[in-house]
């Protein structure tokens, strides 16, 4: 039963090593902001400005484990971890998003019992700080933007930090109006309208990487399409046992039973099927076993497609 191992993780690797520092940067920038942000958002007595501080220590948090995953990610397979590390980039994730909601929550909280007692706001430190978010925010996104075009973890990254910007530029706009109505109810609702934005960008990362940490096939493969695909190559009679399941945030696997008149599949067939597994479908890492059909495989189903 001859086999094809297809596996570009390393000059998928080769692409983006220049990105350490500039999560470095990006981490350092993040968490420099998130420190001002709590200091300037006690000292104004702005929760805005602490639900925000929220948010980019939730950036920051993400970034170190992105980068951690990432470091991880190249660290070689051992006996015990075939597949290296990879997943730490899919764990990583699901903690990210699981911190940030809790801390979203307490903040929120916070925000909805600042409406029974109304307590007195600094709009002119609520501006500037928030408008050195912005700065900050857009800087580092700019530091991770051009590793967006081959790596869905540094683009994930980048839309993120791009998006926190936007919500830096809504806190400045409650600042002003604070200060030109002297209305304190505007920095709670601002804060909530921050939790909504953290939650609402936050829920789909919690259940990608909740699927992606059980094995689900990850968003932007179609396995129906892919088994489609398969069974219409030259010479295969059946297709079986298909598994596609992501390695890491950035690479899916695929294995799988063909069966072909004889059994008859040269090196070139394989290699074939899995560029094109490639090319089509984002898999880089398939595995491909062909069987003749003359005896029945122990993992066929009875109905075999």
């Amino acid at each position: 039963m001859p086999h094809a191992h297809h596996d570009h993780h390393h000059d998928h690797l080769r692409g983006v090593t220049n990105f350490g520092a500039a999560f470095a940067i990006a981490t350092a920038l993040n968490l420099a902001l998130v420190v001002a942000q709590i200091v300037y958002g006690l000292a104004a007595n702005s929760v805005a400005l602490l639900a925000d501080a929220g948010h980019n220590f939730g950036d920051a948090l993400g970034l170190i484990l992105a980068w951690g995953a990432y470091l991880l990610g190249r660290a070689a397979p051992t006996e015990r971890f075939t597949y290296g590390f990879r997943s730490a980039s899919i764990l990583s994730a699901l903690i990210n998003a699981i911190l940030l909601l809790v801390a979203t929550g307490a903040i929120a909280w916070e925000a909805i019992q600042r409406f029974g007692r109304p307590e007195q706001t600094d709009g002119v430190t609520v501006m500037v700080v928030a408008a050195a978010a912005i700065v900050v925010n857009g800087l580092a996104a700019w530091l991770l933007m051009a590793g967006g075009k081959d790596d869905l973890n540094i683009r994930s990254a980048f839309v993120h930090l791009t998006a926190d910007a936007a919500v830096s530029a809504g806190v400045v706009i409650a600042g002003a109006v604070l200060l030109s109505t002297g209305w304190t109810w505007v920095d709670p609702v601002a804060s909530l309208l921050v939790s909504v934005a953290i939650v609402w960008g936050t829920w789909g990362l919690l259940w990608e990487s909740l699927h992606l940490s059980m094995n689900a096939v990850p968003q932007g493969v179609n396995a129906a399409d892919v088994r489609s695909y398969l069974q219409n190559l030259p010479g295969v009679a059946g297709v079986h046992d298909l598994h596609i399941w992501p390695m890491g945030t950035t690479e899916t696997a695929l294995t799988v039973h063909l069966v072909c008149g004889g059994g008859r599949a040269g090196d070139a067939f394989l290699m074939d099927t899995a560029h094109e597994l490639e090319h089509r479908f984002g898999i880089r890492h398939a595995t491909i076993q062909v069987e003749s059909g003359d005896r029945e495989c122990g993992l066929a189903p009875t109905n075999v497609v």
